[in-house]
């Protein structure tokens, strides 16, 4: 009996302990995020984001690469031989007598009686060697530091570029969420309005004042109303995986949005924008710094006609010796050192570093038209942006005071009814007005928000 008691105790506390445990885990997986949250939290966990980090790291690796060139260059070499056939040396028998080679068992290994062959090398031979080489001048080594310095100036404007792209895609995903979650509360107001209106309506209908039609009508309503909720439902459970995959936030982890529309729908911030000129733009940073390490190209490739100066120099210690354990005796061990200065000096390559000088004149001409074009594409993407975020507020006014209207309709309609002045074709027909007008008002208020980040971009301000 105790030991059962026992056992139940146990299974208590486990089972309260994973209780406890899933409460806490499901607790972790809800994040609540402002909009200035998500864009901080995608531009540390976004892949893409992430990987423009790396490239930044990989230039700085790059300008290190090419610094070590210049710095000096040691080798060691270390080698063993077994000479299993040895080289030959085969002279004529006259110089082979003269050496002392021949057929008397000196050098020579014998053969013909008019050669000598005498072997070129012992059984065993060693060599350590150190070898230093120094660059004195060399053009493109100058050239190619500085494109490398270049180069990571080119990778900071990607990751800029890359940033922006992230915030302008977290900011719509976020408004895109807020647009649905006040779809989905007004499509519940309206499903609450109808049911209320059902209810009236079939409490009329069993006093006997409105036919079963009347009745009809209203559940066909309501059934609509529902699917539409169902839809938008979806719709705002999808937004939020969508915000999600954009941020880098892991798909089981759940998100609570922390502002709403009005918090970001701000006419001050809006009408500041319009007035706004801009400022740089990344875009033109990327092709400004494309264009100089086109230029350093051009320079790199006339250098080369210039000679490469180079310092080196070799310390050996060979030994050799016909027996292996004697190869490392200390007496055995010989020396020798050399030390140069090298010059190459380029003569004829049938054409080829011409030709490359004149492919790099013209990138560097295609590159100046495309900064010609992108000036001007700059411009008339912040005219067309800003004439775009003007119509869209003009049409969210408008659409805004049609859904005031079409409340306001609905309202007298469905009074009008209940004090039995109207029908209940008026209520239905009054309700889908309403219902037409709040989609086209979230519909205007959409398009105004992306509108806003367009411009936004535009000027270079995101």
């Amino acid at each position: 009996m105790n030991r059962l008691l026992k056992m139940r105790s146990i299974s208590l506390v486990l089972g309260l302990m994973l209780f406890f445990s899933l409460s806490i885990a499901n607790a972790q997986e809800v994040v609540q995020l402002s909009l200035e949250e998500s864009i901080k939290y995608a531009l540390e966990n976004n892949v893409e984001a992430k990987n423009a980090q790396l490239e930044v790291l990989i230039s700085k690796g790059i300008i290190g690469e090419n610094r070590a060139a210049g710095l000096p260059q040691i080798n060691s070499t270390v080698e063993m031989t077994k000479n299993i056939q040895p080289p030959l040396l085969i002279l004529p028998a006259e110089a082979g007598g003269a050496i002392g080679g021949g057929d008397d068992g000196n050098p020579g290994m014998g053969g013909p009686d008019d050669i000598t062959v005498i072997p070129f090398a012992v059984n065993y031979q060693s060599t350590l060697s150190v070898s230093v080489e120094q660059m004195i001048f060399n053009g493109s080594y100058f050239v190619g530091l500085k494109a490398a310095k270049t180069l990571k100036s080119l990778t900071e404007f990607d990751k800029e570029k890359t940033e922006t792209d992230i915030i302008e895609a977290t900011k719509k995903a976020y408004f895109t969420v807020l647009i649905n979650n006040e779809r989905k509360e007004l499509v519940a107001a309206n499903l609450g309005r109808i049911k209320e209106l059902l209810k009236e309506t079939e409490a009329l209908h069993a006093e006997g004042f409105v036919e079963k039609l009347d009745v009809s009508r209203v559940k066909v309503q309501l059934n609509n109303l529902q699917s539409e909720f169902d839809k938008v439902q979806a719709a705002e459970e999808i937004s939020k995986e969508i915000l999600k995959v954009q941020i880098g936030m892991p798909i089981n982890m759940d998100i609570v949005l922390e502002q709403n529309i009005t918090d970001i729908h701000s006419l001050t911030e809006i009408e500041s924008l319009l007035s706004n000129n801009g400022y740089r733009r990344v875009e033109m940073d990327q092709l400004n710094t494309n264009l100089e390490l086109a230029k350093l190209d051009l320079k790199n490739n006339q250098v080369q006609y210039m000679p490469n100066i180079s310092a080196f120099g070799t310390f050996q210690r060979v030994t050799g010796a016909e027996r292996f354990n004697t190869v490392f005796d200390s007496d055995r061990w010989f020396s020798s050192s050399f030390a140069g200065l090298r010059m190459n000096i380029p003569i004829f390559d049938g054409l080829r570093k011409s030709n490359l000088v004149q492919q790099n004149r013209v990138k560097i001409r295609q590159l100046e038209n495309q900064k010609y074009y992108l000036e001007e594409n700059i411009e008339l993407e912040r005219h067309q942006a800003n004439i775009t975020l003007r119509n869209a507020i003009t049409t969210l006014a408008v659409q805004e005071e049609n859904r005031e209207l079409a409340l306001e309709v609905f309202e007298m309609t469905k009074i009008k009814y209940q004090e039995g002045v109207g029908s209940n074709l008026e209520v239905v027909e009054a309700d889908s007005a309403l219902k037409e007008a709040e989609t086209n008002y979230f519909s205007a208020l959409y398009d105004a928000l992306i509108a806003k980040v367009d411009l936004e971009k535009a000027l270079g301000i995101l």
